[in-house]
């Protein structure tokens, strides 16, 4: 059978990310079609449009299914359908008769005749949005693709926000290029970033510069700058080492994928990560020579890579990179490759990976995605760090895992971003919790091997996707040491002093020795406590792919009214947080390990009651109760909590926080000491560890 039918879609070239349409799309049958047989359409896994659904004519996302055929189509969704990438599944059964050659079956998703608004499209932009249709003429289950199948294009909306760019560090006097990323209400950029050239003031001192764009009136302010007299021995740069494109999981390909890290993102440092079953031998020669073409010492750094993808069981997920390309590329399994061959033998464990990993030559993050890490499977030396969050959610008892088992590890955060926006990686509408976060390297030079040799040494910083300026050293006499290296101790207590300026007001910080918060600070006092109360929520039901948790609900405020409520980590623009009214908030929110919630601005201090009702939880509480250490309600599942505290007055707060602390040793034979730092607007840091050797 040469072609088995044909397929087209009448609607527009280019339509725009998220938005409501109808599209029709049209099958003619150039072969027979049994009775019980199937036309099937596939989409990739990424897409987060709305799904497709046949019983409510006045709902979004209807559509309605004809024939001309002497029979009748059944249509039935299964996200998880056909083989991967293309996972999701519109099957149409042939039923009652069967459809000829030449006959039709015309599908219309998004159909308005009976009052539905249309068909939501994914919230992502796509070059090469396909309809994959495939064809089960003899209804034996086995499908054959047709020749062409539709292929539409998603294109970013109109401006809705800015996003300031500018370098951690720059020079008294010297000229600096800052960067305005425009982006449409889902986060995707419209163009390159634009650059704009600043000049240094004077003075050494931390600051932050506002741009507005020229042609929106919309304006930014960047992420916190160190304006430094000379040039220091260690510098900020900011990267995403995880996210796959179109030729594996992901959108759009892989050079489209390091264009958006280095000109829409402004990353100093990107790589990829394909799962490695899916990466044929032809591609793997690609990444290579995608990663070599696009690195650039001093302005862009790459690293070719693989996600080594066993289930977890042999060792779970492991993001693989190398210093150079023309290395050996080894999979969990050749299980989509064509006929499951490969010149390159693979490895079924993560031990067995591990042992042909060179330190020298190669480095490994632990990763929680489908498959979450077991790291009892760990090299020291090759796996020189744990994955604490990206878009999946955050994932703090990876790092305990590790830390409980003596491990020296870093702290690192990426994206593992499918939608083709590295850098940038917001969740969308579905799937992803969260948004993608960043590792802050430290090294005085940006090119590979001063990357790579601070990497190893676990100089760098996670973020849950902001850039502040974050330092932690400890120091033993004359001895002084940054996050990520190994002291050994001579003195009963050790003086940390920790540094951090954020992108917005910083609401506490801890202080970790090993798995103890061995102090929770603090930046305002008691007697600077406002009007202002933050609810969140946060966790998953498990570590593996089913954890997601629905935090539907609100709240209702008696005795007091609310002046104004502002969202935390509301990634989905469909889906914000209403005030009903001066008493009543609603939201829908999920988190898959990572944090949500809102906080509110009340009339009255201290006057009054709050009920929360969730899905999860229910709390009732006394506003006047409510204070400034936060209360945590424990709800079972993994970290899954409630928690509520209260907020300094705006004028009080700062995105500052300086402090020096000594730190007494453990009955342990080594303390790993780090920092995180919990801005109000949602957004974390974590440093790496510092050893120290008792």
């Amino acid at each position: 059978m040469k072609n088995p039918g044909t397929a087209k879609i009448d609607s527009k070239t280019a339509l725009v990310t998220g938005s409501y349409q109808t599209i029709k799309y049209t099958f003619t049958a150039e072969h027979a079609i049994d009775d019980t047989g199937y036309v099937k359409i596939v989409f990739r896994f990424a897409g987060d449009f709305g799904t497709p659904q046949f019983s409510s004519p006045d709902k979004a996302d209807y559509c309605s299914v004809t024939t001309n055929g002497d029979c009748r189509i059944e249509p039935r969704w299964d996200a998880k359908g056909h083989t991967r990438p293309w996972g999701k599944a519109l099957y149409l059964k042939v039923m009652g008769g069967f459809l000829n050659a030449g006959e039709t079956i015309v599908l219309i998703f998004g159909d308005t005749s009976q009052g539905s608004p249309g068909w939501r499209l994914q919230t992502f932009c796509e070059n090469s949005f396909e309809f994959k249709t495939l064809v089960d003429p003899f209804a034996t289950y086995q499908f054959k693709e047709i020749e062409k199948s539709p292929v539409m294009q998603i294109v970013a909306g109109k401006p809705a926000k800015t996003v300031c760019i500018a370098p951690s560090q720059a020079v008294i006097g010297n000229p600096f290029s800052a960067f305005l990323r425009r982006e449409d209400r889902w986060g995707n950029s419209i163009g390159k970033a634009r650059e704009y050239e600043q000049k240094a003031p004077l003075e050494a001192k931390i600051r932050t510069i506002c741009i507005t764009d020229e042609e929106t009136g919309l304006s930014a302010e960047s992420n916190p700058i160190r304006v430094i007299a000379e040039k220091p021995g260690i510098l900020q740069y900011w990267a995403d080492f995880h996210g796959q494109s179109e030729e594996t999981i992901g959108s759009n390909s892989i050079e489209d994928y390091f264009l958006y890290a280095r000109d829409c993102a402004k990353l100093d440092i990107a790589a990829h990560q394909g799962n490695d079953f899916q990466i044929t031998d032809a591609f793997w020669d690609k990444i290579n020579n995608t990663t070599k073409k696009m690195y650039e010492p001093e302005k862009f750094i790459t690293f070719p890579g693989y996600e080594w993808s066993g289930n977890t069981p042999l060792g779970g997920d492991r993001n693989i990179y190398f210093k150079d390309e023309g290395e050996v590329l080894s999979r969990s399994s050749h299980d989509l490759l064509p006929n499951e061959i490969s010149k390159y033998s693979p490895s079924p464990t993560a031990r067995e990976l591990y042992q042909k990993l060179d330190p020298s030559k190669s480095f490994a993050f632990a990763h929680v995605g489908g498959r979450y890490a077991d790291v009892s499977m760990h090299k020291e030396g090759v796996e020189i760090a744990m994955e604490i969050h990206s878009a999946w959610g955050t994932f703090e008892w990876l790092v305990q895992d590790a830390l409980k088992r003596n491990y020296r590890i870093g702290i690192c955060a990426n994206s593992d971003g499918h939608k083709g926006r590295p850098g940038a990686s917001y969740p969308g509408a579905n799937k992803f919790g969260s948004y993608g976060g960043f590792t802050c390297i430290l090294t005085p030079i940006l090119d590979r091997d001063h990357v790579f040799t601070a990497l190893h040494a676990r100089h760098f910083f996670a973020t849950t996707g902001h850039r502040p300026l974050f330092s932690v050293t400890v120091t033993d006499g004359s001895r002084k040491v940054i996050m990520g290296d190994v002291i050994e101790r001579d003195n009963a207590e050790l003086k940390v002093d920790i540094e951090y300026h954020g992108t917005a007001a910083v609401e506490y910080l801890e202080i970790y020795r090993g798995a103890e918060i061995v102090e929770s600070l603090y930046p305002n006092q008691t007697s600077e406590a406002g009007n202002r109360i933050k609810i969140s929520w946060s966790g998953a039901e498990r570590r593996g792919r089913d954890r997601q948790v629905v935090w539907d609900g609100g709240l209702q405020v008696s005795g007091n009214s609310i002046k104004g409520i502002q969202p935390v980590n509301f990634w989905n623009a469909d889906k914000q947080p209403q005030l009903i009214d001066r008493q009543k908030v609603k939201w829908g929110s999920i988190t898959t390990g990572g944090l949500s919630g809102v906080i509110l601005e009340l009339e009255n201090t201290d006057e009054g009651i709050i009920d929360i009702n969730t899905l999860q939880i229910r709390i009732t509480c006394n506003i006047a109760d409510i204070n400034m250490t936060p209360t945590n309600f424990p709800i079972g599942g993994l970290e899954k909590k409630m928690t509520i505290s209260r907020l300094a007055k705006t004028h009080k707060t700062s995105n500052s926080m300086q402090i020096s602390k000594n730190i007494q040793k453990s009955g342990e034979t080594e303390d790993p000491v780090f920092v995180k730092v919990v801005q109000e607007d949602g957004h974390m840091a974590w440093s790496s560890p510092i050893y120290i050797m008792n």
